[in-house]
């Protein structure tokens, strides 16, 4: 979905709900139109659009792609041309900004420039701050992560440049985060307004508390602006409200990540199957058939509803409600793919697309 002019209009109605009332086994999908399955609103790995944003950067090694083109594999291109092969043009841009810098100051050397972490959404641009919009209309550079939506880049100023810093299961254009630290110091260094896009909130599981600190111990200035993490704008997007008096006392986010890999979601789930709070699970796709295991082991009941979202707030937004039991069976039969968020709690039975909603919520408010 392109900008023209400026922002899109919100996003288009879900095409299908049409829960079966008669089914007892309470799993419920939505998808959208084929269509808007075929093209990520992410700067994904093989993105067109990301190698010609990032032209500046590959002009002097790579051919140029055109549209009518097909980029080669992952492993055949862009890891062989990664960060070493990108050097020369960083340090050239460096100059140039260091130049800059000195004939506006008449050769007085100043301070560094600020460094903006920034949060973007869970993907629609319509729910970016107006805070945010002004810091990307005048960065002088910008290092965007993976689940910066496309239609947010567009928004980024004509005379800034763009470097992608994303990374993905799998597949990583700057395998280290220490890369990223000393990509955000050289540059705030030589004095330019460095914007560091995340999606979501750059402090909610974006690793920005990392780059914050690190950046702070070389005396450069950070400043967070914060971004509506994928939890709350999912939700509301979903009509599921993530606390609710009598029904959920407390919401809790979890990583579905272990810091070490592997299936097992950091052992969280001893202390978090409370059926009174309602969980959030990012980054959780792999690991939640372990999760799921372990909550209804420590007495989350297994009828817990729960709800599955791939690409929340965008176009291509898929659903999955199921019964917690049945939710990871659910995933892998509709073939969600990340980014997708978990909702689990008796809050998801509040929400208008909840099978069953209206005796689901009758008997909720009941209970109270």
């Amino acid at each position: 979905m392109a900008l023209s002019g400026g922002l899109p209009s919100s996003t288009p109605p879900i095409q299908s709900r049409n829960p079966n009332p008669s089914t007892q086994r309470k799993v419920f999908t939505i998808n959208c139109s084929s269509d808007s399955l075929k093209a990520s609103p992410f700067t994904e790995k093989h993105s067109i659009e990301r190698y010609q944003r990032d032209s500046w950067v590959y002009k002097t090694q790579l051919p140029q792609p055109s549209c009518s083109c097909q980029l080669p594999s992952d492993q055949d291109f862009v890891r062989d041309y990664d960060i070493a092969m990108q050097l020369p043009e960083l340090k050239k841009l460096l100059e140039v900004l260091r130049e800059k810098r000195r004939n506006e100051n008449g050769g007085e050397r100043k301070g560094p420039g600020n460094v903006f972490l920034v949060g973007t959404g869970p993907g629609d641009p319509e729910l970016l701050t107006v805070k945010a919009l002004r810091v990307i209309e005048r960065a002088d550079l910008l290092l965007y992560d993976r689940l910066v939506s496309n239609d947010v880049l567009n928004l980024v100023g004509p005379n800034a440049n763009l470097l992608y810093v994303g990374k993905t299961a799998g597949y990583h254009s700057r395998t280290q985060q220490e890369e990223i630290h000393e990509l955000l110091v050289s540059f705030a260094e030589a004095g330019a307004t460095v914007v560091r896009l995340k999606g979501g909130d750059p402090l909610v599981f974006g690793r920005g508390g990392e780059e914050m600190d690190f950046l702070q111990q070389q005396g450069i200035e950070v400043k967070v602006i914060p971004g509506i993490t994928a939890a709350s704008g999912i939700a509301a997007e979903l009509g599921i409200p993530l606390t609710h008096r009598g029904v959920a006392t407390s919401v809790r986010f979890l990583t579905g990540h272990s810091r070490k890999g592997g299936t097992d979601p950091l052992f969280v789930a001893a202390n978090a199957a409370d059926p009174d709070s309602t969980l959030v699970v990012y980054m959780g796709l792999s690991t939640l058939p372990s999760l799921a295991s372990k909550l209804m082991h420590h007495g989350l009941p297994d009828n817990t509803p729960a709800a599955a979202i791939e690409r929340g707030t965008t176009p291509q937004q898929r659903i999955v409600f199921a019964e917690l039991k049945d939710l990871a069976d659910e995933i892998a039969t509709n073939q969600l793919v990340s980014p997708s968020l978990i909702i689990i709690g008796k809050v998801v039975a509040l929400s208008p697309l909840w099978p069953h909603a209206m005796k689901e919520t009758s008997s909720l408010i009941e209970s109270r």
